[in-house]
């Protein structure tokens, strides 16, 4: 794998293409790694406890690996 965990990464694919951000973590396995602010999914949370009410969260899902390259400085 080509980055690592605090990498500052542009993505080259995808509907975040250009975009950039620090990786947050690796999945060196599954060559996935997330991303700060890339590749946000509306997770749907039903309520834990009687009185509390659903709510929508945004979750930064993993990306391949592949779609990423380190930053220049």
């Amino acid at each position: 794998m080509h980055v690592k965990k605090g990498d500052m990464v542009v993505v080259t694919t995808g509907k975040d293409k250009g975009k950039s951000g620090k990786i947050i973590r690796a999945f060196p396995r599954k060559d996935l790694v997330l991303v700060e602010g890339i590749n946000l999914r509306k997770k749907h949370e039903r309520p834990r406890k009687t009185n509390q009410k659903g709510q929508i969260v945004e979750k930064v899902m993993p990306i391949h690996v592949s779609n990423v390259r380190k930053k220049k400085e």
